[in-house]
């Protein structure tokens, strides 16, 4: 097994371990009514709001303080860097994927708010469960998802440069608020809750 496949297999039994912990059932590329009608395919009992506390400081869930470097394809093949922290002062990261019917309930109103954000704040997916170039075929779901949503948000594919961060990841959607400096501040949010992401932001402006 040469080094890439090797390094491609340990990421998709990364993954795999992700998925199967976040608690949401996976959706197949052929099974699309939940795309179909994203504003209500995710009951509130589905969400996993993993093991700790909202208002628990970033240190003591086990998340690092600060992104890690990584370089990274969007849905669009553009490539992505941690510069992109750099360029608002407030990157709202929200970490989600295809087979996680919260969190494609939550992107309509996702897309709407971003649409809308401050010129200071924006907001960036981080897609989970793309595992590499060639899974065409949750690539193409993804992009689906977004389109539906009409989440015109940059969608980053989640590879092992993130392996320090998503490693903490109980449950899906989980949003992390990230500053210019690239540093996770505030508490992370396990679950879809738009509110709970807006007040965190509204509350970060106000004290700048």
């Amino acid at each position: 097994m040469n080094r890439k496949s090797k390094l491609m297999y340990l990421t998709g039994i990364f993954l795999a371990m992700i998925l199967f912990v976040a608690g949401c059932g996976k959706t197949s590329a052929g099974d699309m009514d939940q795309v179909d009608n994203v504003e209500s395919a995710a009951p509130e009992s589905e969400i996993n709001t993993g093991g700790y506390e909202e208002s628990m400081p970033v240190a003591e869930t086990g998340f690092p303080g600060q992104m890690p470097s990584f370089t990274a394809k969007d849905l669009n093949g553009d490539t992505i860097t941690e510069d992109i922290f750099r360029e608002k002062d407030l990157t709202v990261v929200n970490i989600w994927g295809t087979f996680c019917p919260p969190c494609i309930a939550e992107m309509p109103e996702l897309g709407e708010w971003a649409d809308s954000m401050p010129d200071n704040v924006q907001m960036l997916g981080l897609i989970i469960d793309i595992s590499g170039d060639e899974d065409t075929k949750h690539h193409d779901l993804a992009v689906t998802i977004a389109e539906k949503a009409g989440a015109k948000y940059t969608n980053v594919i989640a590879n092992s440069d993130f392996n320090d961060v998503l490693k903490w990841v109980v449950g899906v959607p989980t949003t992390l608020f990230i500053d210019k400096e690239g540093a996770i501040i505030g508490s992370p949010i396990v679950g879809a809750d738009v509110e709970g992401y807006k007040t965190f932001v509204e509350e970060y402006l106000n004290e700048q």
